[in-house]
C-alpha cells in the first residue's frame, strides 16, 4: 500500500487499514467478444460535483471495458422529483454516455419516488421489478422498499423459469453489510436468501449504505454493496470475518465483464484509483 494509504490505515487502526492493500497487479478484462459488459452505481442522483466526477470517470474507464449498461442499485434521485431534478441528477451527469446510446437500468430505494418507473430512460417499463436478458445472462430488478408477496411470487417464478447461465439480482437494500449506519437488513434476508439458494443466484448488488463492500461469498452467493457514486459516509465500514474488501474513503463506480463460465470486476474510485478487481468463478 502506498504512504497515504498506509497513513489512513494507521488513523483507523490496523485492521481498517486491511481494507485498502493493493490489488494484483495481473488484473485485466478479456474483452471477449460475446461477452455481457456493464456497469453499476448506487445512490448517485445527488446532482452533486462528485457523482459528475465519479460519471466523468466511467466514460473515461470505458476505454478498458466497453460496457453497454448500467445496473442502478436505488435512490437515483435525490430530493426533488421534477423535471429540473431529473435533468440535474441524471440527464447532465451522464449525457456522454446516454449519447453513446448507453442504457440504464434502475430499481428503486427509499429516497426515490415510485413514479421513477415511468420515467423512461431508467428502462423500468412502469414496474416496480422486471428482469431481462443480455447474453448468458439474466438480471432481476426487485424493489427491496416493499418486498410484498405479490413481489415473491414473481421472482421465484422468474427465477425458477430462466435458463440463464447468470442470474443476477439487484436491489437497494443489502442483506449483508459492515458498514455502521445502517447495517444488514436480516429481515429482507430471511424472505429473499432462500429463493436465492433454490435458484442457484450467483450475484447480487446492493446498495444503501454509502460504502464499497465486496463480501465473501454468503451460501455459495457472491454480495457486493455499492452506495457511494453520489453520496458518501467516510469512515463507515468496520472490518469484519465476512469482509473480502472494502471502501469507505471516497465515491466509485464498478465495471463487469461476463465471459463464458466467469465473471470479471474492477471497481473505481472518483479520481480513478482501482479499488477492488478479481474474478468470480462460476460454481453451480
Amino acid at each position: 500500500m502506498n504512504r497515504r494509504q498506509f497513513l489512513l490505515g494507521t488513523a483507523l487502526g490496523f485492521a481498517h487499514a486491511e481494507l485498502f492493500a493493493e490489488n494484483p497487479p495481473a488484473f485485466a478484462f478479456p474483452l471477449q467478444a460475446d461477452s455481457v459488459r456493464f456497469a453499476i452505481i448506487g445512490d448517485s442522483g445527488t446532482g452533486g460535483s462528485a457523482q459528475f466526477e465519479v460519471a466523468r470517470q466511467m466514460v473515461k474507464q470505458r476505454a478498458a471495458l466497453p460496457f453497454t449498461f448500467v445496473l442502478m442499485l436505488g435512490d437515483n434521485i435525490y430530493g426533488g422529483h421534477s423535471p429540473s431534478d431529473l435533468k440535474k441528477k441524471f440527464d447532465e451527469p451522464y449525457r456522454p454516455l446516454l449519447s453513446e446510446q448507453i442504457k440504464f437500468y434502475a430499481s428503486l430505494g427509499n429516497h426515490d419516488n415510485p413514479d421513477e418507473r415511468f420515467y423512461e430512460p431508467f428502462n423500468m417499463g412502469g414496474k416496480r421489478f422486471y428482469n431481462f436478458r443480455r447474453g448468458n445472462a439474466e438480471f432481476f430488478a426487485l424493489d427491496s422498499n416493499y418486498m410484498d408477496p405479490t413481489q415473491l411470487d414473481w421472482l421465484k417464478k422468474q427465477l425458477s423459469l430462466s435458463s440463464a447461465r447468470w442470474k443476477i439480482c439487484y436491489f437497494h437494500h443489502p442483506l449483508y453489510s459492515d458498514a455502521h449506519f445502517h447495517g444488514p437488513d436480516t429481515d429482507l434476508r430471511k424472505r429473499l436468501e432462500p429463493l436465492f439458494e433454490e435458484n442457484h443466484v450467483d450475484v447480487v448488488f446492493c446498495g444503501h449504505e454509502h460504502v464499497y463492500e465486496r463480501l465473501k461469498p454468503q451460501n455459495g452467493i457472491q454480495y457486493f454493496v455499492l452506495g457511494n457514486s453520489g453520496e458518501l459516509r467516510a469512515h463507515d465500514l468496520r472490518p469484519a470475518a465476512e469482509m473480502a474488501k472494502g471502501f469507505d474513503t471516497d465515491r466509485c463506480f464498478a465495471m463487469f465483464e461476463i465471459a463464458g463460465d466467469r465473471m470479471y470486476f474492477e471497481t473505481i474510485s472518483r479520481v480513478g484509483e482501482v479499488v477492488d478487481s478479481g474474478v468470480i468463478e462460476k460454481s453451480k
